[in-house]
């Protein structure tokens, strides 16, 4: 198949799901994902949006405060990012797949010049095979750390890339519906149009280990939407999530 033929997927993946919900960042996931990407390589190729440096950083260092919390983990990201990076090389690698690191902050996208170098940058690696994976440059900006894990970011990012589809990894089958959480048996809203009704569903939380949660998912997919872009929100702790989804054979939510 020829590059121009394949489909363009962004993958935004948080911090919940590339520490499988521990306090450390899996490599088995990692690997997970690196297999089916090479897998999936002839129909399609891949960019990256990741947390994950500060749960990173955690597992090696525990920081005096000086009173600022965000300074405190603008400086653990700064420790995280590198190792977060070699994590992704090592497992990347060994699956035969080449990575590359893009730190983006959104004053990025508010500026044509900049839109346009992402842009271009991006088509770069990836017409060269190698896998982009971009994160906030948290260490001089806190929209990620106050705002939402990312995930404005990778739909910023996959509007301006113009891909052909965005998956938000997270820990749920997706979206539940609201009165299935209520009486304890969690039922996904399979497929959605209309974000205002989607919006009613959504109950309000962060994750653990993340800044975000469904609402922060659900802005994220506003933006995608406006660009024309469909989106999923998929369970990325199970193996082989990207695979299934796209066969069809799990449960997830998908915006149109």
């Amino acid at each position: 198949m020829d590059k121009s033929d394949k489909k363009r997927i962004l993958l935004k993946i948080g911090s919940n799901t590339l520490t499988k919900e521990t306090d450390h960042i899996s490599r088995g996931k990692l690997e997970d994902l690196a297999r089916q990407i090479a897998k999936l390589q002839d129909r399609y190729e891949f960019i990256i949006v990741s947390s994950g440096a500060i749960a990173v950083a955690k597992q090696f260092v525990n920081l005096e405060s000086n009173g600022k919390e965000i300074t405190v983990k603008q400086a653990l990201a700064s420790i995280g990012q590198p190792h977060l990076m070699r994590i992704f090389q090592e497992s990347f690698r060994e699956i035969g797949l080449l990575t590359s690191q893009c730190l983006l902050s959104y004053l990025d996208f508010e500026r044509d010049e900049t839109r346009i170098n992402i842009e271009n940058t991006i088509n770069v690696l990836v017409a060269n095979n190698y896998v982009p994976i971009i994160n906030e440059n948290d260490t001089v900006a806190t929209h990620e750390i106050q705002f939402g894990d990312n995930d404005k970011l990778g739909a910023l990012t996959a509007a301006l890339l113009k891909v052909d589809l965005f998956i938000i990894a997270t820990n749920t089958d997706g979206i539940y519906t609201k009165a299935s959480i209520e009486k304890g048996k969690k039922e996904t809203i399979h497929e959605v149009a209309d974000l205002s009704m989607l919006e009613k569903e959504v109950a309000d939380g962060k994750s653990s280990h993340g800044t975000g949660g469904m609402q922060s998912k659900i802005e994220a997919v506003a933006i995608t939407k406006a660009a024309g872009i469909e989106s999923w929100i998929v369970n990325g702790l199970n193996d082989n999530f990207i695979i299934n989804a796209l066969e069809g054979t799990i449960d997830f939510t998908k915006i149109r």
